[in-house]
């Protein structure tokens, strides 16, 4: 298996059902590669290590944020 793999939304058609399944696919599949998502759904942002997100601050200023999700407790 590669390395790494980019994957720019692929989980945007899937419905709640698949979106579980594709989830499970990624974990088992992690142990052997590492991925980096770009989403915006929430259910896969929820198996992420470390989240990275852009946000504008004021208008043309880019930010990036990030947070590693093992220091938060649910």
């Amino acid at each position: 298996p590669s390395p790494f793999c980019l994957l720019d939304e692929v989980d945007a058609p899937l419905d709640d059902a698949n979106i579980g399944r594709f989830n499970e696919l990624i974990h088992e599949m992690a142990e052997m590669s590492q991925f980096i998502f770009i989403t915006h759904n929430k259910r896969t942002m929820e198996i992420a290590e470390t989240l990275y997100g852009v946000t504008m601050e004021e208008p043309g200023v880019s930010k990036l944020v990030s947070v590693r999700m093992n220091e938060f407790q649910v």
